[in-house]
């Protein structure tokens, strides 16, 4: 189900499979770069958000949109300094800190991120199954446990290709901004007093409180790892010139795709601003009370239906974004792969499993509590992301001239500081209303503990690149070096190895093995059986399958001897990759030749897809052959 990446490069299915050469007008050529952002800008609108925007409209009015405009220009920053991370040294966070950080640190590293985006998709999990309650009526904890159907959509996304999976996402997030504009038509608010909420002020300190909510909520962990493996979606030229248009161009992906963002957080803070504070309902803090309200005060059932539709697609739109930050991370800290649709299926199940339990002994009041918590963890998880980022970003002999500029260090290093101390302000809050209860000592010290060895560790990944002497990584190459064809010798494959499924492709693969051999070549035919019996027992398996198969490769054998082929034959048992790899390792083959569609359906949901897993384990030449 997993295995040990050869090819270091992020997201390696679909590495630089974007072409950016495109000729044509302008806005052709623009296209090209755009989609990364607006896959990141998803957890910038995720249902984890709505309850600090309901929360801050309907208690103070327009009074924070500021807050909104400001976390979003922070946002804004930390993700184009990821992009330019993976743009320019063709790394994502996960791998840069790898290659910088000692074991030890990785792994509680590693940890952190995948807590933070097991935290990030219990926040959709509860967004989607409220909205589909709000919609037809069925209990919570059903509607939790629909959401681990949406793992599929994942499956037939990834086969339709990058630009295709970015179109769909871009199409939901489309569906929320156009129902937060239809909202905002029925609600009419007054722009002249929506204005005055760009001026910086706070209304009191409970308004700080929600001010910190806000800001606090907005720059997520994995969206830091996820936007710097995106960009190396697209296939960039290399040299300066073209390094330049690529940032240039993501920038510009970003500010529209964030913007995008900001107009649906702003849109929600505006309809409570309007329906609930102008009302006098000023205690409207959770979903589910704003999708009651809004139909009788605004006169019209559309509203609140649009309401949860957008509500839907929000958590829909970030479940394939959660699964590639989790592939990104897996791969990047523990150079480890397994199928991206088993891994979706696991990350869904963490975040269901507490889910479920706490809706079915606290009841779904408990709800909102729960969402709240999930912003905690992300929270906690902030400042591991953002100060390895920053100081990858700013090394010289990695970055070259792309290094950012004093000025952009100075800022980044204040937006790092003031999320950092929010975020850890609103878990100290948390930690001190759970302290003032009595009881739970053992807790008590595990929180303690816990948040010793947090500070420790962001300490030490704050220091360690300025005192260690190790390199960060490869300096960046803008050209490679001049010069004409070296003397090279045309390979020879002394023994090509012929994976079969014993079909009516079978003739073709061997024909294809045959071509790339010579009148002194050898060919192994390997055939894998996976009845019943082999399963259980393996080599020592002699059921009909097993005897027929061997049989049929015999007659294969006999057929190519008579053309004056030498060959010979092997039967693996039960793990087509595995036993593949492992026959054509033993049998020192210097080729393989195998079918592009040896298994679909289920078996690639378990074992991942055969092609691709083969080729990451041998280190031989491998001819796949597109049947």
């Amino acid at each position: 189900m997993s295995n040990k990446l050869q090819r270091d490069v992020s997201l390696s299915e679909v590495h630089g499979t974007v072409e950016t050469k495109i000729r044509g007008s302008k806005w052709r050529q623009l296209f090209a770069f755009f989609g990364p952002a607006y896959l990141v800008s998803v957890g910038y609108m995720d249902p984890g958000n709505w309850a600090t925007d309901l929360a801050g409209g309907s208690k103070f009015g327009y009074a924070l949109i500021w807050v909104l405009l400001m976390s979003n220009l922070m946002a804004l920053l930390l993700q184009n300094l990821s992009a330019r991370l993976g743009i320019v040294r063709g790394r994502d966070l996960a791998q840069a800190n790898r290659e910088v950080y000692p074991k030890y640190i990785n792994l509680p590293l590693y940890v952190l991120a995948e807590v933070a985006i097991a935290a990030c998709d219990l926040a959709e999990v509860l967004g989607m199954a409220i909205g589909i309650q709000l919609l037809t009526g069925l209990p919570l904890a059903w509607g939790v446990a629909i959401t681990v159907f949406d793992t599929f959509l994942l499956l037939f996304l990834q086969r339709l290709g990058m630009r295709k999976m970015e179109a769909f996402i871009i199409g939901l997030i489309a569906v929320v901004g156009l129902s937060f504009f239809v909202e905002i038509m029925f609600a009419k608010p007054n722009a002249g007093e929506v204005i005055k909420g760009f001026i910086p002020h706070l209304p009191g300190n409970d308004a700080l409180y929600i001010a910190i909510g806000i800001i606090g909520a907005t720059v997520m962990p994995h969206n830091l790892y996820l936007h710097s493996a995106l960009v190396q979606t697209r296939k960039i030229q290399k040299g300066e010139e073209h390094m330049r248009k690529a940032l240039r161009l993501n920038f510009l992906d970003s500010a529209i795709a964030l913007n995008l963002a900001f107009f649906v957080n702003a849109a929600i803070l505006v309809l409570a601003a309007t329906v609930f504070f102008k009302s006098g309902r000023t205690e409207v803090a959770s979903i589910k009370e704003a999708y009651q309200l809004l139909a009788p005060l605004l006169g019209s059932t559309l509203a609140s239906k649009l309401f949860a539709v957008a509500l839907i697609a929000a958590g829909q739109s970030s479940t394939v974004t959660g699964t590639l930050s989790g592939q990104i991370v897996m791969e990047g800290y523990l150079r480890l792969r397994i199928n991206p649709l088993l891994r979706r299926l696991i990350t869904r199940l963490l975040a269901i499993i507490p889910a479920v339990i706490v809706i079915v002994i606290s009841g779904e009041q408990e709800v909102d509590e729960l969402l709240v918590f999930s912003q905690v963890i992300l929270s906690l998880q902030l400042g591991f992301a953002i100060i390895p980022l920053i100081h990858f970003v700013s090394d010289k002999k990695t970055m070259g001239k792309f290094s950012i500029n004093t000025i952009t260090k100075i800022f980044a290093w204040l937006v790092a500081s003031i999320l950092i101390y929010l975020n850890v302000k609103l878990v100290y809050e948390e930690a001190a209303n759970y302290f003032s209860q009595p009881g739970n000592l053992f807790w008590k010290i595990v929180i303690v503990a816990a948040g010793s060895l947090a500070a420790s560790l962001l300490l030490y990944i704050f220091i360690h690149p300025w005192t260690s002497k190790k390199q960060m990584g490869k300096s960046i190459h803008l050209h490679s070096e001049a010069g004409g064809l070296n003397e090279f010798e045309v390979p020879t494959f002394r023994k090509i190895a012929v994976a079969l499924d014993f079909s009516d492709r079978d003739e073709k693969l061997l024909a294809y093995a045959v071509g790339q051999g010579n009148k002194d070549s050898f060919y192994l035919l390997i055939h894998i059986v996976e009845s019943a019996s082999a399963r259980m027992l393996g080599k020592q398996s002699d059921d009909f399958e097993t005897r027929n198969d061997q049989e049929r490769l015999d007659l294969y054998k006999a057929q190519l001897e008579q053309k004056g082929f030498r060959t010979s034959t092997r039967l693996g048992y039960v793990q087509r990759t595995k036993e593949i790899v492992r026959i054509v390792t033993e049998e020192q083959a210097d080729m393989l030749v195998i079918g592009a569609h040896g298994h679909s359906g289920f078996k690639d949901f378990i074992y991942g897809e055969t092609v691709n897993t083969v080729r990451h384990e041998l280190k031989i030449p491998v001819l796949i052959v597109n049947l």
